[in-house]
């Protein structure tokens, strides 16, 4: 009816407006020509005769009018729903619950296999599409699976008040409706997926320890080895269809297409561990890392890829595969700690590099992490006196004096040569200019050094580090020595003394420092100890570390035993193998009580059965986690699942704003998860 009633108006607005148009020329006529002249008279005569003829047909015709009009309409109605009907495309009306109202021929046959009524809810053939998501829905589309197939959904909400009629007394029963399209993309899918198997991925390979593992064998089987460890690599790559090409004695380039990526994942890069079981005599067991570059079209940007991921692999203590997939980087195993390198070149290498770069600087500014340990503060100490020993500033950022590092600070405040030491991030910053560098110790990560906004502020940057890289890097580093093999970062600024041009005469206070920071990093050398550790140590105490006096600095006070006693009675075994506990944070005492966490899981290792310990503490919205272990199991990459870090025996991270019962509830599934499928 309504649409009757437009039609109609609409024809006699048609009629209507010639009329009126007659009119205005009759009235323009006697205005021109004059009211009592003949022509006058003839012209109105004919206007008058023209505005009565249109009226009578008009009455006499608009039934027929309207009969034609609403016929058209009805046989356009008709062929519309026919050409619905046979779309050659799934089709249908839904409500907004998701029931089928109507539906086409091809969803009848396609979706619905031709069954006699298809008044199902949408969720039977496709689950995923509750009512929920189409009360959400008003125009969007999605991609869903049925029967083998891939359909683009184009889903959009219809306002049936809109649609039909604004008269009041039809909307009352009129409701929204949802149009369902299906496109059929799984051709299109298919080909594009062809297309993306076929692109090609670069790799690098290289073998971590070839030259230690070649000193631990025998001469007569080095060809032997180099042939069983050449033949192994080149068959694992076969079987995925790679072109291989050894460039060095200890470094391969390989290529192969995408589609054999899934099952290198799936098989977790087997070869490392098959690398692994090669012996013919060699003390040390061969290990490899692997870094791969994808996720563009560009092949050379692969291979940049390729040696940014390898780069990351060894800046991790190698033994693992870095996968680069545009900015996203994944790392597969890692599991073992490293073999130590024996060899001083590369930090003599890194230490003449460092010379000439101070060279052309007149001050240097060093900070480490925030809330700093001994060794951050230690390693901070020795590269301030290295570049006092080369005739330049130094100066050192600390914002806060835990109670890690108390005792020390307070013996370089005691002496009277440090007075313009310390500085705070505001002080360091107002101090920079052209002639500064920058040198961070103890940490490679930007977000949790003392202060981020230094490391855009100064054209030379400088990192010493032995932890493990992680995907969030200091990018703009002149230099970069980062070695994951040494047990803290004082014995690898100790190293450093040893190969500079003048020999630096450390004084007693600077040798205890970083002797505590050997001593504590290494948890009085029982963890990541090495020939190189007991050379640095005994390089500082020839230099005048006092072992009583550093024993003295770092003895515990009564409450700190306490809560250690706390930790380990709040301890809880998982699954044989994995202590869990928790420290309560004194809220008074203005600090939270890291140093005993650390020391409660260094403990609980001691228990047999025990291979990682996980200890936290809650203080003003934050949650310190420390996590150590012993034998195989690797916590950093534990912690770097919560954007943590550190070494594969001794890691940690701060969560804010994340309470420990949360925390262990995620841990657990962690573990659970990663220890049945062997990742650590």
């Amino acid at each position: 009816m309504s649409n009757e009633r437009k039609l109609k108006g609409k024809i006699k607005y048609l009629i209507i407006v010639p009329i009126i148009l007659a009119l205005v020329l009759m009235v323009v006529v006697c205005a021109t020509m004059g009211t009592d002249r003949k022509e006058t008279l003839i012209a109105s005569g004919v206007i008058l005769a023209y505005i009565l003829i249109v009226s009578v047909i008009y009455w006499k015709m608009r039934p027929v009018f309207s009969a034609t009009f609403v016929d058209y309409a009805l046989d356009q109605g008709r062929i519309q729903k026919e050409l619905l009907k046979d779309l050659a495309v799934p089709y249908a009306i839904l409500d907004t619950s998701g029931r089928i109202l109507w539906c086409n021929k091809m969803f009848k046959e396609d979706i619905c296999h031709n069954e006699k009524r298809a008044k199902k809810r949408m969720d039977y053939y496709f689950p995923e599409l509750t009512s929920e998501v189409f009360d959400k829905v008003d125009d969007s589309s999605m991609e869903l699976y049925y029967d083998d197939k891939t359909y683009n959904a184009l889903i959009k909400k219809i306002d049936m008040t809109k649609v039909l009629t604004d008269n009041p007394e039809e909307k009352k029963n009129d409701e929204k409706v949802i149009s369902f399209y299906l496109l059929d993309v799984t051709d299109l899918r298919f080909y594009m997926q062809e297309n993306a198997d076929q692109k090609l991925i670069a790799g690098l390979l290289y073998i971590d320890n070839y030259d230690e593992v070649m000193d631990s064998t025998e001469e007569v089987k080095h060809s032997i080895l180099n042939a069983l460890v050449d033949r192994k690599i080149n068959m694992y790559l076969a079987n995925i269809d790679a072109i291989t090409k050894r460039l060095e004695n200890d470094k391969y380039f390989f290529v192969f297409r995408q589609k054999y990526l899934q099952t290198l994942k799936d098989d977790k890069f087997s070869l490392i561990d098959e690398i692994k079981n090669i012996n013919v005599g060699n003390e040390i067991p061969v290990t490899l890392s692997m870094g791969i570059g994808a996720g563009t079209d560009s092949f050379s940007d692969c291979y940049e890829y390729s040696k940014v991921a390898i780069g990351l692999a060894l800046g991790r203590g190698g033994d693992q595969v870095a996968f680069k997939y545009g900015d996203k980087v994944t790392y597969y195993g890692g599991k073992s700690a490293g073999t130590e390198k024996t060899t001083r070149v590369k930090a003599r290498v890194k230490a003449q590099a460092f010379e000439e770069l101070l060279a052309n600087k007149d001050k240097v500014i060093i900070m480490a992490h925030q809330r700093p340990d001994a060794d951050a503060f230690g390693s901070a100490v020795g590269i301030y006196r290295l570049v006092t020993t080369l005739g330049k500033k130094g100066y050192i950022v600390l914002n806060e004096v835990t109670s890690a590092i108390k005792p020390v600070v307070s013996s370089f405040r005691a002496a009277d040569s440090y007075d313009n030491l310390l500085l705070t991030s505001q002080q360091a910053i107002n101090m920079v200019d052209d002639d500064t560098m920058l040198v961070i110790c103890d940490v490679n990560r930007p977000s949790i050094t003392e202060c981020e906004e230094l490391i855009s502020l100064c054209k030379t940057v400088v990192v010493f580090d032995h932890h493990r890289q992680s995907n969030e890097a200091i990018t703009n580093a002149t230099l970069s020595y980062i070695e994951p093999f040494a047990s803290s970062a004082c014995e690898m600024i100790t190293e450093m003394f040893q190969y500079i041009s003048v020999k630096p005469r450390i004084k007693a206070v600077e040798a205890d420092a970083m002797y505590a920071g050997i001593l504590i990093d290494t948890d009085n050398f029982l963890n990541k100890t090495g020939v190189r550790t007991f050379e640095a140590a005994s390089y500082l105490r020839k230099c005048g570390a006092d072992i009583v006096r550093v024993r003295k600095m770092f003895r515990s006070g009564i409450n700190e035993l306490k809560e250690r006693a706390q930790g380990i009675s709040n301890a809880e075994i998982f699954m044989d193998v994995f202590a869990l506990s928790y420290v309560e944070a004194d809220e008074s005492l203005g600090e939270a009580p890291t140093v005993p966490v650390a020391k409660v899981a260094n403990e609980l290792l001691n228990v047999d059965g025990i291979k990682a310990s996980f200890v936290v503490t809650e203080s003003k919205g934050t949650l310190y986690v420390s996590a150590r272990s012993i034998g195989d199991v690797n916590v950093q990459i534990v912690m770097e699942r919560f954007n943590g870090g550190g070494h594969a025996n001794i890691a940690g991270v701060q969560l804010k704003d994340v309470h420990k019962e949360e925390f262990f509830d995620e841990l657990k599934t962690v573990l659970k998860e990663m220890y049945t499928e062997g990742d650590i």
